[in-house]
């Protein structure tokens, strides 16, 4: 466990160093904060769930440029080979990157509180719905996070990474559309799988235990593919 500590503080040092990441974090609060601002203007309505849509949206965007050094920048710099000979194991290695990646998933999550700080000094909110969004928008951060991470083992080149993670993320995020315009049974099987659908009870304040599963099983699916990538380039 230490050596997993170990792993995540120094990615903690990395992604404080690093520009991209204070790009990423201006960008996320620059967007989601004008359209908060340009929504509640239109429908002042005391409700944080019309800015979790953005903050959604947003999340495709900003998570590749968050994850995209993980792994690759090992790889570019060739120092993936002293920290695959390290007493750390390949599990430990990928857990403790992904474990940063959680930190600076839940300091998005954190900073966005300011959202419903806000609304709350017009009226009173609905907290069950307010902290179930909440918690879904972790939920599913974190599980973009793991299939950005896995991107990141796919390439020495963190652009390649990137774009490698936005696609994976649009084509799951683009798994509702397939469904819907399928119809039928395709609909019902797709919605299964989708992680954006998997937020709508949340958002309704209710939490289904089904969904949390899905999210923690899916994360821990993409954490493992991930250990598997690097394995296999240890064995080159």
């Amino acid at each position: 466990m230490r050596r997993i500590w170990a792993v995540c503080r120094k990615e903690l040092q990395m992604y404080f160093f690093s520009p991209i990441s204070y790009l990423a974090f201006a960008a996320y609060f620059a967007i989601t904060g004008f359209f908060f601002s340009l929504n509640f203007l239109q429908y002042p309505v005391i409700d944080v769930r019309p800015i979790f849509g953005t903050m959604m949206l947003v999340n495709l965007f900003v998570i590749p440029l968050l994850t995209m050094r993980l792994v690759s920048d090992e790889l570019r710099q060739g120092t993936d080979e002293l920290l695959l000979t390290s007493p750390a194991n390949i599990g430990e290695i990928v857990i403790g990157k992904y474990l940063a990646a959680l930190v600076v998933q839940l300091l998005l999550i954190v900073g966005s509180l300011l959202y419903p700080f806000i609304l709350s000094r017009f009226g009173a909110l609905d907290q069950s719905v307010m902290w179930m969004s909440y918690l879904a928008m972790f939920l599913l951060g974190a599980t973009m996070m793991a299939v950005g991470l896995l991107a990141s083992t796919l390439s020495a080149h963190q652009m390649v990474a990137g774009i490698a993670g936005f696609g994976m993320l649009f084509a799951l995020w683009m798994i509702d559309w397939a469904g819907d315009t399928m119809g039928g049974r395709f609909r019902e099987y797709f919605q299964h799988f989708s992680i954006i659908g998997r937020t709508v009870d949340f958002n309704k304040g209710i939490f289904d235990l089904a969904d949390f599963l899905f999210y923690v099983m899916f994360s821990a699916l993409f954490v493992f593919l991930s250990i598997q990538a690097l394995a296999r380039k240890r064995w080159r």
